[in-house]
């Protein structure tokens, strides 16, 4: 049986003991076990602050983009090996393991090329313009933002064992912070092969980037002042990171991107014959069923003016049908189960909370009509789309996220503020959506749901057939929101390093200044 190993403190190193199970969700088939029982990371801390930091810090943006290139390059070329994996481990389909594996290679090569070309050839940002502090012009003050002297540990979720790694660590790279990078264990035999390409390729300073495969252990307990914390999960884990003490004596930055009750409203200006129509089926489908409704940024309530609600249903059934179910290894399979026992379980689970105040429309939960699966094995949960008695009066909709390819229909009486107003008992989201020709109301709907979000996708009948869906987390744009959504904030081109830098007010002689920022 494989025991995943981890990267730390510039060698590979296995923990002791049985540890934790790895399996293939389809089959319920052990693939793996993972443990770090024994591993010092106190020792993978030190050696990624003394080794990785000040190699990565004497490196302009320029060359630090070299090394994110060169990254990406490296995983692309086992492209195929990896889709595999994220079938066997994480019950992806092929469409669904590309969405992870090239959204990890994209993402730094986003960083290595384009962000770092912007910044080029310095190793800190100058920020802003001079001020003139004193009567005297030659007593000036300027802003400056330079990387941190720590680490940077990044705690992913279990749904984007790619995509989580990279898109983080291409931004605390380029910035010119060390990672050490813990993904979720059921799913991280992923992210351990794409250590070892990267490890086999030599394309990163030593103690650049380490890995954790397995339990975190005291890990957090060990970061000081200098290092910063970016978690993916759940909203109880990011509360329990936030309040440990050694994060709140030594006042480590955090950042959390948690639950997220994300939204798609449906205008009262749009039929059934407008592209914009179209392009809502087309996205709050996909946000169903794409990784099995397993993403953070997934539709999960529906807004539909109360007389679209039965145009709405049909439509929407019919779409849905439209995706066969099964084992993820059939090229016709479009949809696989959820990743593990315990997301089974919680799906289900919730499935049931919902129904306490919404009406069964398509599925009930259950495992449905399923393709090339025989018997009862594997962790298959049919889509399942609900419908409650008002936007407003929705029971736990508003309270629950079930993480897997559920959604709940909610009835508006088409006014823009009721829609705010029932998008914003989700308490703060990653992303919602508005589907609408109608100026006035888009330009309403953006004024109530921006301070709850931390990005809007709005759908409109000119840009129907370029759209990537609300579920699709571009490097361009932040990605994070308030509230229930973890009030973090990731990505965003530049704005994305300013979690790894810090800003410092540098003030004293003008010619001394302009020498040194220069």
């Amino acid at each position: 049986m494989k025991t995943l190993r981890s990267w730390l403190a510039g060698r590979w190193q296995t923990g002791e003991g049985e540890g934790a199970p790895l399996k293939d969700p389809t089959t319920e088939e052990t693939l793996a076990r993972a443990t770090t029982k024994g591993l010092d990371f106190g020792e993978a801390l030190e050696y990624a602050r003394t080794v990785g930091g000040p190699a990565l810090r004497e490196l302009t943006f320029v060359q630090r983009g070299e090394l994110l290139m060169a990254a990406s390059n490296a995983i692309h070329a086992y492209r195929d090996e990896l889709l595999d994996l994220a079938r066997r481990n994480g019950g992806n389909t092929r469409g669904d393991a590309k969405f992870d594996i090239d959204g990890c290679t994209q993402t730094m090569a986003y960083y290595g090329k384009h962000v770092a070309r912007e910044l080029g050839d310095a190793r800190w940002i100058v920020d802003g313009d001079t001020a003139q502090l004193a009567a005297n012009p030659r007593f000036i003050g300027q802003h400056i933002k330079v990387p941190r002297q720590g680490v940077a540990v990044h705690i992913n979720a279990f749904n984007f064992p790619a995509w989580g790694f990279g898109e983080k660590a291409a931004v605390a790279i380029l910035a010119g912070m060390p990672v050490v990078v813990k993904p979720a264990t059921s799913t991280a035999l992923v992210t351990e092969r794409m250590f070892e390409i990267l490890v086999e390729a030599n394309v990163l300073p030593d103690g650049a980037v380490s890995l954790i495969a397995g339990s975190p252990g005291d890990l957090v307990d060990q970061l000081g002042p200098q290092d910063v914390l970016a978690f993916t999960g759940s909203a109880d884990t990011g509360a329990w990171i936030r309040s440990r003490p050694a994060i709140v004596n030594n006042g480590v930055r955090v950042n959390v991107e948690a639950d997220s009750l994300n939204a798609a409203v449906l205008g009262a200006d749009v039929g059934s014959d407008d592209p914009v129509f179209d392009l809502f089926l087309r996205e709050v489908a996909r946000d169903m069923t794409q990784k099995a409704g397993q993403k953070c940024t997934a539709i999960r309530r529906i807004l539909v003016p109360h007389d679209s609600v039965g145009m709405v249903t049909e439509a929407l059934v019919e779409e849905i049908k439209r995706t066969r179910i099964g084992d993820p290894a059939l090229k016709e399979v479009r949809m696989g189960p959820v990743a593990t026992q315990q997301q089974y379980d919680d799906v289900r689970a919730g499935v049931k909370a919902l129904a306490e105040t919404a009406e069964f429309i398509h599925g009930d939960g259950g495992r449905g009509e399923l393709v090339g699966v025989d018997g009862d094995r594997g962790y298959f949960v049919g889509p399942t789309l609900l419908k409650a008695k008002s936007a407003l009066d929705a029971g736990v909709a508003h309270d629950l996220e079930v993480f897997g390819p559920v959604q709940t229909i909610l009835p508006y009486s088409g006014d823009a503020a009721e829609a705010c107003a029932a998008v914003a008992l989700g308490k703060g989201g990653l992303v919602s959506s508005v589907y609408s020709d109608d100026k006035t109301f888009v330009g309403d709907m953006v004024m109530g749901l921006a301070p709850h979000h931390g990005r809007l996708h709005l759908g409109h009948s000119k840009v129907a057939d370029h759209s990537p869906g609300p579920g699709t987390v571009l490097p361009q744009m932040v990605h994070g929101g308030p509230g229930r959504a973890g009030s973090g904030e990731e990505l965003g081109g530049v704005r994305g390093l300013d979690f790894y830098f810090q800003r410092c007010a540098v003030q004293g002689l003008k010619p001394l200044i302009r020498k040194i920022v220069s």
